[in-house]
């Protein structure tokens, strides 16, 4: 084995793109044969177009052949690849929808060793790469670098990112969050922080962000583009269209990031070693630690200014308050709404004792319902969450008409 020798996790889920994905990888790799790629292969033989035939023989490859409907999603697909893990001294975790920049290994290895020379023992570089279009790929020179900042927490408990161009390309840049589709790191991360293979979905990089953390890593966002990732998934099947018990495997993960952070306050009962074992959290770190260097308060759901701000975050304890903040995306659909002369639309958000926290008057709900087709509002408050969202609309001919109750 190669004293640099990388183990590729790649979950790939009927995806058009996992070829291509390979070809970029090793084509743009400055020692492809460095490189020992794992790949969870849910496929149907519905899709002609998936044939993995060109990398069945290829000794740098390891194919883990799952029919679709056997397996449960994304985070155990990933907690199977980890099971292959053979020492090698990087990992780098992806999705099967990549393209790379050339020599992306030399790059990504000289970042990680500059970090370790600065003091870092375990960094990890991580980031929402820079999105490509599959259909009309070209490296671009101008390329904006990515990384991740907050943008909120989903009803369930769930924090949300969003990317964000770096501006400072000079080094790599202390991260806050983990991204799932791109991850570099020690080797034996694999080992240390596993996917969770209960999860489904969202939850898995929060969590997997405060795990790695609290196991004594120190996140970074690369400071230069080294792959680029397709967001759109255009043209794809995802496992939730397969499956139709995802919303319940969602909910089951939505409980256990709710339990492991303690959002809302809340504490598993029983909660002792088992009930998470080696997915739950470290020991070179607290929760706590990382709520200090995030700015994110999971008890209570509140956010420091630097964390909105996006500021750079620091080990450094710091003297700075916690905000609360509520954010919610409203999916209404036109058919809840029957007249076509709405003056506004009052947004309440109500505590437990029906008592208002927050309202907001909205007055293009006649342009959202005009197709009768699904739409959004965006409510965002600084307030904890609410136990109710009143959606209340006012005709000007009938005067206070329908009444939307949302529990939250």
């Amino acid at each position: 084995m190669s004293k640099n020798s990388i183990f590729i996790q790649i979950a790939s889920y009927r995806d058009p793109e996992l070829v291509p994905t390979l070809d970029s990888l090793f084509d743009n790799a400055k020692f492809p044969n460095d490189l020992m790629v794992c790949i969870a292969w849910q496929h149907s033989t519905e899709d002609e177009w998936d044939d993995l035939g060109k990398y069945k023989k290829d000794k740098r490859v390891k194919i883990l052949d799952i029919p679709y409907t056997e397996t449960n999603g994304a985070c155990w697909a990933r907690n199977l690849i980890q099971q292959e893990y053979n020492d090698e001294k990087y990992t780098l975790q992806l999705d099967s929808h990549h393209r790379f920049v050339k020599d992306w290994d030399v790059k990504l290895i000289t970042m990680y060793e500059d970090l370790q020379e600065s003091g870092h023992k375990k960094p990890l570089l991580t980031t929402y790469a820079t999105a490509y279009d599959p259909n009309n790929f070209n490296v671009k020179d101008n390329a904006e670098v990515w990384g991740m900042k907050f943008d909120r927490f989903t009803p369930e408990g769930v924090v949300f990112f969003l990317p964000y161009t770096i501006e400072d390309t000079s080094k790599p840049l202390p991260a806050r969050f983990y991204s799932a589709h791109f991850a570099f790191t020690t080797g034996k991360h694999v080992e240390e922080v596993q996917h969770d293979p209960s999860f489904y979905f969202h939850g898995e990089e929060i969590t997997l962000a405060v795990r790695s953390f609290t196991h004594g890593y120190d996140l970074f966002h690369p400071n230069e583009i080294i792959a680029y990732h397709e967001y759109t998934r255009t043209g794809r099947t995802k496992h939730w269209d397969d499956d139709t018990t995802w919303v319940e495997k969602n909910t089951h993960t939505h409980n256990r990031v709710r339990q492991l952070l303690g959002v809302d306050g809340e504490v598993c009962s029983p909660c002792n070693e088992k009930h998470f074992g080696v997915y739950g959290l470290g020991k070179e770190r607290t929760l706590q630690d990382y709520e200090e260097y995030s700015g994110i308060r999971f008890s209570d759901r509140a956010i420091r200014q630097s964390c909105l701000n996006n500021e750079i975050p620091t080990l450094s304890k710091k003297d700075e308050l916690y905000h609360p903040k509520f954010s919610h995306i409203l999916n209404l659909h036109g058919n809840q709404f029957q007249y076509n002369d709405y003056s506004f639309c009052a947004i309440i958000f109500e505590d437990e004792k029906k008592k208002e926290l927050y309202r907001k008057d909205i007055t293009h709900l006649n342009h959202l319902i005009k197709n009768k087709d699904n739409f959004n509002i965006p409510v965002e408050s600084n307030t904890k969450k609410p136990a109710n969202i009143i959606v209340w609309a006012h005709s000007a001919s009938k005067g206070w008409a329908e009444r939307l109750d949302i529990p939250i």
